[in-house]
């Protein structure tokens, strides 16, 4: 049996630097913390926080005073930057650029919002911190819509404002998108008019070329191994690509959750991950499957 590790998974550049920026800190006072799980993976905290790392939440942070908090890649709305400077609080700001420009073009949008009376649209996950932040751009008011069902909120009379989340599926984007566009020519009874949608693809380029690599990948090998933490939306986007391609293809967060029948008659078998698995998980898992395989890595 032989062993491969993805070599396009892992950290996407946002992650990379907040993970950088958090141990840089952690190196110099022991001490730092951090707003929401800095990436969606248990074992990856696990490791931060064994350093000093301390997770807190919005209602935590209202009660904290005179220390340092970083704000992780997928961004915060502006009520965490006024908390922090009522409350005399450093901010370590690791936003990721990608995310911060999507802040800002929801927020421009916003502006004139206010002055057609149009409505601000989310491709994305309710509850997700970087939609959240999102939302925040809007004061409250964007809606989230996540599947076909949930465009039944948007008033088609009203010019439509389309954004999404960064790490959402390309496909996923462009099937809403059509949808919005043929509702909208429905409404209006006419064709389309450019201000009745601004539709805007705010995928982070990263992570959609993500697909079409695991697609290529995941054809490779008999058995694909897709490692990621359970609360990933990217990892579970990502592990159905995998999983369209190759139907031997399983999601698991750690080695133990690994199954030796999976892996029977298997002559190659391919180790993947989302934009927020650290590759020393990936290489445990090959390791791990290597000795009691006794395979070739």
């Amino acid at each position: 049996m032989k062993v491969v590790i993805d070599p396009h998974s892992g950290f996407c550049f946002g992650v990379v630097y907040a993970i950088q920026k958090a141990e840089e800190e952690l190196a110099q006072s022991g001490k730092l913390y951090c707003l929401g799980d800095i990436v969606h993976n248990n074992k990856e905290v696990e490791r931060l926080t064994s350093q000093g790392l301390e997770i807190i939440d919005h209602e935590r942070l209202k009660t904290l005073r005179d220390c340092k908090v970083l704000i992780r890649a997928h961004g915060e709305p502006p009520e965490t930057y006024q908390t922090a400077l009522k409350n005399n609080i450093e901010l370590i700001d690791a936003s990721c650029p990608v995310v911060l420009k999507l802040q800002h073009r929801v927020r421009t949008s916003f502006d004139e919002v206010l002055e057609t009376g149009g409505q601000i649209v989310i491709y994305g996950e309710i509850g997700h911190a970087e939609v959240n932040g999102l939302v925040g751009q809007t004061g409250g008011t964007a809606l989230i819509v996540k599947n076909e069902e949930d465009l039944d909120k948007v008033d088609y009379s009203r010019p439509v404002y389309f954004f999404s989340q960064t790490t959402k599926s390309s496909t996923g984007f462009e099937k809403m998108r059509s949808l919005l566009e043929q509702r909208s020519k429905a409404a209006q009874q006419k064709e389309i008019q450019e201000e009745f949608l601004s539709s805007n693809d705010t995928i982070c380029r990263q992570v959609s070329n993500r697909e079409p690599q695991l697609k290529k990948f995941s054809a490779l090998h008999d058995v694909i191994i897709f490692v990621s933490g359970k609360k990933s939306s990217n990892g579970k986007a990502l592990f159905e690509v995998c999983h369209s391609v190759n139907p031997r293809s399983y999601f698991i967060s750690d080695t133990e959750e690994l199954h030796p029948e999976w892996l029977e008659n298997a002559e190659s078998v391919g180790i993947c991950g989302a934009t927020s698995t650290p590759m020393w998980l990936m290489e445990k898992v090959s390791a791990f499957i290597s000795e009691s395989q006794n395979a070739k890595v």
